[in-house]
C-alpha cells in the first residue's frame, strides 16, 4: 500500500500498486437517543473511556447491518438496560476534526426500570433541574439536551443540524 491521491480521487488514500484496490477510511456515526420517562431524562455514567465517570445520553458506534434506529434502541439497552421506543430523528452533530458524526434520537421509556450493563456504572432519570451539567461526558451530550429543553419548553420538536468545529480531545467517543 502507498499514500496517495488515486486517478480520478481529490484526496490522499491507502493505494495497492499492484491490484489498484484503494483503502477508504470514512467518518464514524454515532447513534443514540434523547429518552423520557414521566418529564425525566435518562443519562448513563461511563464506565469506559474516553470520560470515565461522566454522565452521557445512551449512545454508541453504529454496527455493519443495523439501521440507526436499531442502533440507538441497542445502545439504549446495553447501557441502560432500558425498554425505550423511538419517536423521531432529534439532533445531527457534525464533528469533522474527529471524523465523527453524531446521531440522536427522540423518544420515551416505556418504564422506569433500569440496569446498567458494563459500559455503564450507574444510570438515572434526571429532572432538567438535577442534570448534572459539569459532568457530561460530550459536547454533543451538552447541545442535545440543551436543544431538547429548549424545545420541550416550546411543545416543538424540529430536527437539528450543528457543526461542532473545535470540540476538546475528550468528544471522541
Amino acid at each position: 500500500m502507498s499514500r496517495r491521491i488515486p486517478t480520478g480521487d481529490n484526496r490522499i488514500r491507502d493505494y495497492c500498486e499492484a491490484c489498484t484496490y484503494i483503502h477508504y477510511e470514512n467518518p464514524k456515526l454515532v447513534v443514540g437517543a434523547i429518552l423520557e420517562f414521566e418529564g425525566n431524562i435518562l443519562l448513563c455514567k461511563r464506565a469506559i473511556e474516553p470520560r470515565l465517570g461522566y454522565w452521557t445520553l445512551p449512545a454508541g458506534f453504529m454496527e455493519n447491518g443495523e439501521s440507526t434506529q436499531a442502533g440507538a434502541l441497542r445502545e439504549t439497552f446495553e447501557e441502560a438496560g432500558a425498554d425505550a421506543q423511538i419517536e423521531a430523528p432529534f439532533a445531527l452533530f457534525d464533528l469533522p476534526h474527529i471524523s465523527q458524526v453524531h446521531l440522536f434520537y427522540r423518544g420515551k421509556l416505556r418504564s422506569s426500570d433500569l440496569n446498567p450493563g458494563p459500559e455503564s456504572l450507574e444510570a438515572g432519570l434526571f429532572s432538567e433541574a438535577t442534570i448534572p451539567w459539569d459532568s457530561l461526558s460530550f459536547e454533543s451530550v451538552r447541545q442535545c439536551l440543551k436543544l431538547y429543553l429548549c424545545d420541550r419548553k416550546r411543545g416543538q420538536y424540529p430536527f437539528h443540524s450543528v457543526a461542532l468545529e473545535k470540540c476538546s480531545e475528550d468528544d471522541q467517543r
